[in-house]
Formats: structure tokens, C-alpha cells, sequence
């Protein structure tokens, strides 16, 4: 039970990582609110987590929409009256391809939800946490890291994401808030297809996992874990960092 009492938001909690993050969290005694912009998504995972005897409630929110992201600070703080941990989770992919063919409204979209959102988040939620020290994990991408050809705009996302968890932790240190990121290589989640140019085949799934020296796709269940260490206290003394969960795919 590393985080009994936490109170954690993870945001595009419906499916994928985000899904394996807040049923895990909950499953170690946190308290879960479950956002996602899809609400069928986010109520389906907050059942699974409340009919396995933990506590979750589920939240509707499109984290590029400031009014949406001050509800879930305020829906939390209804519920559980503090936060302890931030998930932004949230992500877009970028389909691969040439950066040419990506129009503006596509390029904008990928920085809105992928940047824009760490923004909001910040201004709506962790100003709670700076009494009592708090928890922040944004979800970058080894792209940030270790850019692949193809997805030039979704890589600068990434990379935004992994200079704003450093620049927040230093700023958020003297307050105990910490921040770190996570650098996940290739799993196959509902965004997985966009990466793969929009077609799903077992030769280009090869092709990504041969480029992984352990030799096999992320799993949300790797990448849950990775962020259940970062939300313990087992981490109290980590900040600043952008963890790379991608089986050696950095080196």
C-alpha cells in the first residue's frame, strides 16, 4: 500500500497506460479520479477500480479546455479535498510520415494536448499542492530522447514535455512538490496504429521492436509500475528526472 491516502489525478485515464497507471495507484490505497475526455471510458475504468474494493471516481475532461481542467481540480477537491499526484497522461500521437504533410490545425492539436495541457493542469491543480508538497508525472516519449524519423512534430512535443518537468521541479522544489517525467518506447495502446503510419501489421511492429535491445513492446503494466515508484515515497529524494521505461531503446 505505497500510496494509502494519496489522493491522484491521471488524466486520459480511460484506456491504455492511463487506465494500468490509476488501477494501479488505486490497488496501492490512493484515492483515483479517473479523467478522460471519452466519459464512457473514464466511468467503465472507475467501476473496474471500485468493484475490486478500491476508491475511484471518474471525471469527463478535454485537458486543452481550461474551464474542463479547473472542474476535475475542483470535482477532486469535492471528493477528496487535497491532491497529492498528477498523472498528465493525456497524450496525442502524430501519424507517421513525412513533417510536410501534417497541416497546421494536426500540428496545433499534437502541442495543445501534448504541452498545453501540462499548462493548465499546473495553473489549475497544483496550486493545491504547494501547502503540503505534491507529485508530478508528466508521460513524455523516448521521441523526446531519441527521435524517430516520421514524427518530427509528435518528437518536439515530447521534448517540450521533458524540458517543463525539469524546469517545474527545480521552480516547485522549495515547496516539496516534485516532477518527473516518464519516457515510454512503443506499447501497444489505442495510439499505437497512428505511430505505425495508420496501419497495424506484425512486420512493422517487428520493425519497431527491433530497434528495443530486450526485445519486446512496452506494456502498460511497465510503465504503471515505473509510475508507482516515482508517486512513492521510495522516491522521495527523485526530481527533475525523465525516466526512460523503453528496454535499453536510449542506449
Amino acid at each position: 500500500m505505497r500510496l494509502q491516502d494519496k489522493v491522484a489525478i491521471v488524466t486520459g485515464a480511460g484506456s491504455g497506460f492511463g487506465e494500468a497507471m490509476a488501477t494501479l495507484f488505486a490497488a496501492e490505497g490512493a484515492k483515483v479520479v479517473v479523467s478522460d475526455i471519452n466519459a464512457q471510458a473514464a466511468a467503465k475504468v472507475a467501476k473496474a477500480i471500485t468493484d475490486q474494493g478500491n476508491i475511484a471516481v471518474s471525471n469527463t475532461a478535454d485537458v486543452t479546455n481550461a474551464s474542463d481542467v479547473e472542474e476535475l481540480a475542483q470535482q477532486t477537491l469535492r471528493n477528496f479535498q487535497k491532491i497529492d499526484i498528477l498523472v498528465n497522461n493525456a497524450g496525442m500521437p502524430q501519424r507517421a510520415g513525412s513533417m510536410f504533410d501534417v497541416d497546421d490545425d494536426t500540428f496545433q492539436k499534437i502541442f495543445d494536448v501534448n504541452v498545453r495541457s501540462i499548462f493548465l493542469t499546473t495553473k489549475a491543480i497544483v496550486p493545491h499542492m504547494l501547502a503540503n508538497g505534491g507529485n508530478i508525472i508528466n508521460i513524455a516519449s523516448t521521441a523526446a530522447l531519441s527521435p524517430r524519423p516520421g514524427l518530427t512534430w509528435y518528437n518536439a512535443s515530447k521534448g517540450a514535455v521533458v524540458t517543463m518537468s525539469k524546469s517545474m521541479a527545480i521552480e516547485l522544489a522549495p515547496q516539496q512538490v516534485r516532477v518527473n517525467s516518464l519516457c515510454p518506447v512503443f506499447a501497444h495502446t489505442p495510439m499505437a496504429v497512428e505511430f505505425m503510419g495508420g496501419t497495424d501489421t506484425q512486420e512493422i511492429r517487428d520493425k519497431f521492436v527491433s530497434s528495443i535491445p530486450l526485445g519486446r513492446e512496452n506494456t502498460p503494466r511497465d510503465l504503471s509500475h515505473a509510475a508507482l515508484w516515482l508517486a512513492s515515497d521510495d522516491a522521495s529524494f527523485i526530481t527533475g528526472v525523465a525516466l526512460e521505461v523503453d528496454g535499453g531503446r536510449c542506449i
